[in-house]
């Protein structure tokens, strides 16, 4: 995910995605301790996609 579309996206839809990304992030977790997960970097990517949308959602509220 990149900065330039979180940047055209309202708080409401930064809030929305967040929890997708979060729910997304448990069923990978899920995934890799059942043996079920081959990309073990998507992990990463998607925690630090998570992130990006924290930061953008923090600037906005605040």
């Amino acid at each position: 995910m990149k900065a330039s579309d979180l940047k055209n996206m309202s708080v409401e839809e930064l809030t929305a995605k967040n929890a997708e990304l979060t729910q997304e992030l448990f069923n990978l977790r899920f995934q890799l301790h059942t043996g079920r997960l081959e990309n073990t970097a998507k992990i990463s990517a998607v925690k630090k996609d998570i992130a990006r949308v924290n930061t953008f959602l923090s600037e906005r509220r605040g």
